[in-house]
């Protein structure tokens, strides 16, 4: 059986759709099916979801009305995991991470990792390697790094609690998806506190930097604004800090 593809698809402009169409083959071909979760906003184009809608590879849950980051989520994850066989493998992603993987360089090695997963291998989160993450801005590793750090000290671990990409099988979300109560941007940190004791991982260069290729701008420049930006500090620091906070409670609650 193929596994199955969870996205929660926010794009109220259509930008990101004719990246997702010149990836579709692909993704039919590795995937049975797909589970997306346009938010309120993106709804509002009707010729965008009526596509979707006539689609079968599409599995849609919308949403009838605005919520937070992690609500949204949730929502994707746990009706993804219910809809699903139990030991249906689920990815867990993003369509302009898996779209810049699929429409560049690194397409052969998304699709070989896609294909090479058991059920024995999972919970696994895609780490960025080491040379992905020298392709982000400085401010993005160390924030998200600090994340990280926080985690070895706390529980002996060494996982990305920010994670762009994360597979596991549909029963377990289930249990899983049942105890988040984050409504932030945190509830994907809050994920792995609970998998953590048996979670897998493994480095990838296809989780390089997006955004330069999704903006059609110099990677160059863009790093360098993103790096001396006020705005991308706070943006950052806002579920950063939720995402500390996050292991430090379960850790004082003895659940480490």
């Amino acid at each position: 059986m193929k596994p199955s593809l969870a996205f929660p698809y926010h794009d109220p402009d259509g930008i990101m759709f004719p990246h997702l169409q010149a990836v579709l083959p692909d993704l039919r071909a590795h995937f049975g099916r797909a589970y997306i979760c346009p938010p309120f906003d993106t709804r509002r184009n009707a010729e965008l979801m009526a596509r979707f809608e006539a689609d079968p590879f599409f599995t849609v849950f919308p949403l009838d009305h605005p919520r937070r980051i992690g609500e949204h989520f949730k929502h994707l994850y746990l009706n993804a995991a219910l809809a699903a066989d139990p030991d249906e493998i689920i990815h867990l992603a993003y369509v302009d991470r898996f779209s810049f993987a699929l429409e560049g360089d690194y397409r052969q090695q998304f699709l070989a990792d896609v294909d090479s997963l058991t059920l024995a291998d999972l919970p696994l989160i895609f780490h960025r390697s080491p040379k992905a993450w020298a392709t982000h801005p400085q401010n993005y590793a160390r924030l998200e790094g600090f994340i990280t750090q926080i985690g070895e000290n706390l529980f002996g671990k060494t996982l990305d609690y920010g994670w762009c990409h994360l597979v596991v099988c549909a029963g377990e979300l289930r249990e899983v998806m049942t105890r988040v109560t984050h409504p932030g941007l945190s509830m994907v940190a809050e994920m792995i506190l609970h998998m953590q004791h048996h979670i897998h991982t493994r480095d990838v260069d296809w989780l390089a930097w997006e955004d330069p290729f999704h903006a059609g701008c110099d990677a160059a420049k863009l790093k360098l604004e993103r790096e001396t930006s006020v705005d991308e500090y706070e943006k950052r620091l806002s579920y950063c800090l939720p995402m500390v906070e996050a292991l430090i409670q379960f850790a004082m609650n003895g659940k480490g």
